[in-house]
């Protein structure tokens, strides 16, 4: 499974449900999961059924409290939004009404997602419709008041050098449940179509026949008008009338958690948030590309994978030549770059990073240290090459590692004293000084720094973003070591002479993108603005000076130049992180035009 908590009084594990798990998944699919939680579901075919909910990286499955089943929910693609709803339920008594957490989740609804996911899990797991859809009330409610779980997690076995599936799209997911069924299961063709009756059939007419000459419409199609409109007609449907209905269909899918120390709802978030940004960034060629990400053959796969040991060892010797002394601004810069590039391929890495106590002061201070030299104007070409690559490789680290002990305890060593250091090395003037192209090679023009500057500035706007998401779960979770809140994060930055300008350049960014010519932006550049926008809105709600200094200097500008019709031509709908991306710039819009 994805990750390890240590916490015992927090997170308690199901050796039982997470065996029937590992038994009914496949085993790339297994380690995709993320959590799971007892609690009340209720939806269109679940009346208040007490069920595990079992979070992976792509989609939701269900299973029964005592694991009998597996059926995957929804899955992410189809989710438009996950809130929480301020009620108590009626349904429940007591200190279980009182302490239960109601999360809404809407979604599209996708019949054939659920079909082949029962297509899809093993013959023992396979429930008939009575077992799925015909729960009754009371047996599944009887067991609450004496299993008050909270999420569980479990430990990942396999660390291998490999390309990670996780950032495919689509039914993935269901793809990853063994396919195996019984012969009193048989498979159902997925093209079905309506059989017509032959009194509906259109003749066919001989070619001889002029359809002009004596023969009327209603001759040659004897069904009219009013018996189209029969109770008969408009049931038949054709395929494409089907789709289009199922599109715009809706959903809800509700989750009462039944514990005071539920996570689940910010896990949801967290995942769904990773999702579709990955997704998005998956119809990116360039970015592909440029991390060197693809999606290998079966037999190629399986070349690569490798245990968990030959990784670490790989982990251990790549790490030992980066923390050795004296070592050249080339050869860091290689050794970085093959750490980023091996993150990507295989993000079981992520997890010896975070537990390799040496790594991350080491970027923070290499980070430092070329922040200053590049505001200095010394080797301002290699610096900021060198920044950017410590600061992409940091955002790569913080990304869906949010459930790995071993990264709180790194980032809230020496009471935050590493990361209060990352974020002031982070934040720099957007302004290139007449220094910083002084001394610039003939081939290299000051066009070029400023290039570079602005990668700079996008992969500081990523990190800062992940640092932000990351305290407002923490501040989410009450618990005596979660210092690192976003007014934390603020305070520490206060006193930073860049800072308003920093974040004035984030700002004036979104209003460029968003005014500029209607072409759509590439998937690379929806994703950076939907960080954008995090991070400004943090800025909004956390800090009041920087939300004076933001609303002071913008606030015409985005009440001129962006305009939420604009949206949809901007960011395309067959992008997942458009929807999200919208309701975002609408609430920072209008924040924007009503702070006085």
């Amino acid at each position: 499974m994805a990750t390890t908590l240590s916490d015992d009084s927090l997170w308690r594990r199901n050796s039982k449900l997470e065996t029937f798990l590992k038994r009914s998944l496949e085993r790339d699919a297994y380690e995709r999961i993320r959590a799971y939680e007892p609690c009340v579901v209720v939806s269109e075919t679940l009346n208040k059924v007490f069920m595990h909910v079992v979070l992976s990286d792509e989609c939701i499955y269900l299973t029964e409290y005592s694991p009998r089943t597996l059926q995957q929910a929804v899955h992410f693609t189809h989710i438009l939004d996950i809130e929480l709803i301020n009620d108590l339920p009626d349904f429940l008594r007591g200190r279980e009404r009182d302490q239960s957490l109601h999360i809404r989740i809407v979604h599209t609804s996708a019949k054939d997602t659920g079909k082949r996911n029962i297509n899809s899990v093993k013959p023992q797991t396979i429930a008939s419709s009575t077992q799925q859809f015909n729960y009754g009330v009371s047996p599944s409610m009887e067991g609450i008041s004496s299993v008050l779980l909270s999420t569980h997690l479990a430990p990942s076995e396999n660390t291998s050098w490999r390309v990670s599936q996780s950032s495919k799209r689509g039914d993935d997911c269901g793809k990853g449940i063994r396919k195996s069924r019984s012969a009193s299961c048989p498979a159902y063709p997925t093209n079905l179509r309506l059989a017509l009756p032959q009194a509906l059939v259109q003749p066919q007419i001989s070619p001889d026949i002029n359809p002009l000459s004596g023969v009327t419409a209603t001759q040659l199609w004897p069904l009219t008008a009013s018996c189209r409109s029969s109770v008969l007609g408009r049931q038949i449907k054709t395929q494409e009338d089907l789709k289009e209905e199922e599109e715009k269909k809706e959903a809800e899918l509700h989750l009462y958690a039944v514990s005071l120390t539920s996570r689940i709802y910010l896990q949801l978030q967290s995942s769904w948030n990773s999702y579709i940004m990955r997704s998005t960034l998956t119809l990116d060629s360039v970015y592909m590309k440029t991390c060197s990400v693809s999606t290998p053959s079966p037999k190629k796969q399986t070349q690569h994978k490798s245990s968990g040991e030959r990784t670490s060892h790989l982990f251990s010797q790549l790490i030992g030549e980066l923390l050795q002394e004296k070592i050249s601004l080339e050869s860091l810069y290689l050794l970085l770059q093959e750490l980023f590039t091996a993150t990507h391929r295989n993000p079981s890495i992520k997890k010896f990073f975070w537990r390799c106590p040496e790594l991350y002061p080491f970027l923070v201070k290499t980070l430092e240290e070329n922040s200053q030299l590049s505001q200095d104007g010394l080797n301002t070409i290699d610096r900021l090459l060198l920044s950017t690559l410590v600061v992409q490789t940091l955002s790569v680290m913080f990304r869906e590692t949010e459930l790995e002990p071993a990264r709180l305890s790194m980032l809230t060593s020496k009471q935050g004293g590493v990361t209060a250091a990352m974020l002031l090395a982070l934040v720099c003037d957007p302004e290139l000084r007449p220094s910083h192209t002084a001394q610039l090679p003939s081939s290299q023009t000051p066009s070029y720094t400023e290039a570079l500057q602005a990668e700079y500035l996008d992969a500081a706007s990523v990190l800062l973003f992940e640092v932000v998401m990351f305290c407002l779960d923490a501040s989410r979770t009450p618990h005596p070591g979660h210092f690192l809140t976003v007014s934390w994060v603020f305070r520490t930055l206060k006193s930073h002479p860049f800072l308003p300008h920093f974040m004035g350049y984030q700002a004036k960014q979104v209003v460029l993108v968003l005014s500029d010519s209607k072409s759509p932006l590439i998937p690379s550049q929806a994703v950076l603005l939907y960080q954008r926008c995090h991070v400004l809105l943090a800025c909004l709600h956390y800090s009041t000076c920087l939300s004076t200094h933001i609303t002071s200097e913008f606030q015409e500008e985005f009440r001129y130049y962006v305009k939420i019709s604009g949206l949809e031509d901007k960011l395309p709908p067959h992008y997942p992180i458009s929807l999200p991306a919208r309701h975002l710039i609408s609430q920072l819009l209008s924040l924007m035009l009503h702070r006085p």
